[in-house]
């Protein structure tokens, strides 16, 4: 359930990411040319556009797309369709993907965008025709060897399809096959790759795992609490329920439930989707308020939905020993120094919902070398790139007997500055 108004969120987000950056360029001593460009982001696109209803009345709806980096690669970053997306949201998510791909050592640099609309008000038919004039009004802007968005809050492989259809519409006949990976998170009868739709969530689950091995914690009986059960929460809670783990407690932007006996995830899943995508009333739970979720009694607590939902008013009831961050931003600056404080442990988003974007990244390559993998083959790489980075992060961390978001941080802008310090700056 999110409680914060959309100016409260979208301040926060922005100041977080900012705060981050700048701890962890400090203790870097990061050149400050460098750290004056990747302050600020290279693009920020506004778009308005005119769509028909199906009632035959038009909508003007506002777009956007931040390209915050590319020092890297191309741009990537995921597209959301919701009431708090605006231009600062997206420059604070836009930043975050540069820190996340640069972290995991992708050839990628950091953008994000999407509309501002709650897509739950209108039909299947609608959101089409707002995808697909969304995705001509940007044109250039996007491209598969420029800017690369995925899937995000509210959109899915289907919003992809749409996507990748009317963008290939507007090449010429022959070069069509050609920018097929101009978005990834596709469906797999449109170019997608095997796993991408579990890849985030498995991340997240696996790095939970790897957290658990570092401290010789057996994940078997642990409870965890879960916010959002969208495309992430349900992953990582179906993985974790394999290990033995028990889902006690759930929030949506509908409702909270919780059960101390464990909650079965596949059922839950099952319930939800023919309950207009809530959780509301599940059989077998019981209602809590909204503020009572994170204060729930549970072993690992893992919010996978908005940004700036652990905040300096919530984070002392949080019993969890373990926070694995599953969404972009969950955690503002004063709760993490609270929970540091406390002894609770921060798998920080940038490494812990990396997944994802790596999950995109192996689509990308697929679709550019005309390729296709298993979905074992998809996991196996998956599960050998995240215990890289989760190691170099986890070390790096107890080097510095600091945080690892920190450390996630310092990794993640070393190398931009490497980049930079070896190609200098135009002119």
């Amino acid at each position: 359930m999110i409680t914060k108004t959309k100016k409260e969120l979208k301040q926060g987000m922005l100041e977080n990411v900012m705060s981050q950056f700048n701890h962890a360029a400090d203790i870097i001593n990061l050149n400050p040319n460098i750290k004056k460009i990747l302050s600020i982001t290279n693009n920020e696109l506004i778009i308005h556009f005119p769509v028909k209803m199906d009632n035959g009345d038009v909508e003007v709806f506002t777009g956007y797309r931040v390209q915050h980096n590319n020092a890297l690669g191309p741009y990537k970053g995921g597209l959301r369709y919701h009431p708090t997306v605006d231009i600062d949201a997206a420059k604070a998510l836009a930043m975050w993907m540069t820190w996340k791909t640069s972290l995991v050592g992708l050839p990628y640099g950091g953008a994000k965008g999407g509309i501002q609309i709650d897509p739950s008000k209108y039909s299947i038919t609608e959101l089409e025709r707002i995808t697909r004039r969304f995705t001509y009004a940007l044109g250039d802007n996007i491209g598969p060897e420029h800017d690369i968005p995925a899937p995000d809050v509210n959109t899915n492989s289907q919003t992809m399809a749409w996507i990748v259809d009317t963008y290939m519409s507007t090449k010429s006949p022959a070069e069509r096959s050609k920018n097929q990976h101009v978005v990834t998170g596709k469906p797999l009868g449109s170019g997608g790759s095997e796993g991408r739709d579990r890849a985030t969530g498995y991340g997240v689950f696996l790095n939970i795992k790897f957290w658990a091995e570092k401290k010789k914690i057996d994940l078997k009986n642990k409870r965890f609490i879960v916010q959002g059960f969208g495309n992430v929460g349900f992953w990582t809670s179906h993985f974790l329920e394999l290990e033995g783990a028990k889902l006690v407690g759930v929030q949506d932007a509908f409702g909270t439930i919780a059960n101390h006996q464990g909650i079965a995830v596949a059922q839950l899943n099952d319930y939800m989707q023919g309950n207009k995508g809530s959780i509301v009333d599940f059989p077998n739970s019981v209602a809590l308020p909204t503020e009572d979720f994170f204060g729930l009694d549970c072993d690992i607590c893992i919010p996978a939905a908005l940004g700036n939902q652990i905040t300096a008013e919530n984070a002392d009831k949080i019993k969890a020993f373990l926070i694995a961050e599953g969404a972009n931003g969950p955690t503002d600056v004063e709760a993490e120094e609270i929970l540091l404080n406390n002894g609770v442990g921060i798998i920080p988003d940038i490494l812990c919902n990396s997944g994802g974007v790596i999950g995109s990244y192996f689509e990308w390559l697929q679709n550019r070398n005309g390729e296709l993998w298993q979905l074992d083959e998809v996991l196996a790489k998956l599960d050998k790139k995240m215990k890289e980075i989760f190691d170099r992060v986890y070390v790096k961390a107890e080097e510095r007997n600091g945080d690892m978001r920190t450390s996630a941080y310092v990794i993640a802008i070393e190398r931009i500055e490497k980049a930079y310090v070896q190609r200098g700056i135009f002119p």
